[in-house]
């Protein structure tokens, strides 16, 4: 089964009572008939902040803006019909309404848009990720969804890329920050990273982050809260064969505490990318050459 990942960002709006504005899957769309946070896919290069304010347009008719990161979280839907496992990396905005009327997209996005209160959405299909955001229980869907994948989009002239990844601002009890260096041969090399990196088919944001800890310094930590949202667009990188690539990476930072912290040691799972890991006090991390994303993480002008 070909594996497949995507990027998807959604907005949570709610009226002045408190209800939350959800969307109805149209009938030929690959989930008729339930109901989930009005979103969709994130295009190459949108900042998914972008991607919701699009999406609220097409979809409710509604002018919004965002307001907060809320969570990211990820599933995999099986399209037996493409015979295609589609891992969904899927971001959740609160979004303020500042405009517009409530309608359903006239295309074959969503073809109801109603107010739920938390008992009211209870009581109609969602979908999981949906569900989870509004704290009910998660309940599967009909065997036969979800149904066939969208036709695909012409091929891009130019290769193109997206990639998800979850990276953490990682302190200890001391407020130490934890930092790993990127090794020679790749982009960035000779510079100080926020521990983290690309996430597996499947896995989910927070776990992807808390296993390349371990991989990239030998760490266990836990989640504290999501902090950020960040994207890159890099239109004149260069692919590993050395062709020009189209490069789109949407990266999550996390604030990440280690309670019992050891010596930083790169372990081999890091794959080479990872030349060394070490603990920084904070009156040292502003004379540091790092990346944009750690540099934006910790507060500090890159170098």
């Amino acid at each position: 089964m070909e594996q497949r990942r995507r990027i998807g960002a959604y907005g949570v709006l709610r009226d002045s009572g408190g209800r939350v504005l959800l969307a109805r899957g149209a009938s030929r769309g690959p989930y008729p008939g339930v109901w989930q946070l009005p979103g969709g896919g994130v295009e190459h290069a949108e900042h998914p902040a972008e991607t919701v304010v699009r999406k609220f347009a097409e979809e409710t008719g509604l002018a919004v803006a965002v307001t907060a990161v809320r969570a990211a979280v990820a599933d995999v839907a099986v399209f037996r019909a493409e015979d295609a496992a589609v891992h969904t990396d899927r971001l959740v905005f609160d979004v303020d309404a500042r405009g517009g009327e409530p309608r359903p997209e006239p295309a074959d996005g969503s073809d109801e848009l109603a107010w739920f209160t938390p008992a009211e959405a209870a009581a109609v299909p969602l979908m999981p990720f949906t569900a989870e955001l509004l704290g009910l229980p998660v309940s599967p869907l009909p065997a036969d969804l979800p149904r066939a994948l969208p036709a695909d989009r012409a091929a891009p002239a130019v290769d193109r890329r997206q990639r998800f990844a979850a990276y953490g601002l990682v302190t200890d009890p001391a407020e130490r920050v934890l930092l790993t260096m990127i090794a020679d041969g790749y982009p960035g090399a000779g510079k100080w990273h926020l521990p983290g990196g690309g996430t597996d088919h499947g896995e989910q944001p927070a776990a992807g982050l808390l296993r390349e800890l371990v991989e990239e310094a030998g760490q266990l930590g836990r989640v504290v809260e999501l902090l950020a949202v960040d994207n890159l667009h890099n239109p004149a990188a260069l692919g590993p064969e050395g062709r020009p690539l189209d490069w789109h990476g949407v990266r999550v930072i996390y604030r990440v505490r280690v309670d019992a912290p050891t010596e930083a040691v790169v372990t081999e799972l890091a794959g080479g990318s990872t030349a060394r890991a070490a603990w920084f006090a904070p009156e040292q991390v502003g004379a540091l050459r790092m990346t944009d994303v750690a540099a934006l993480a910790t507060g500090r002008r890159g170098r």
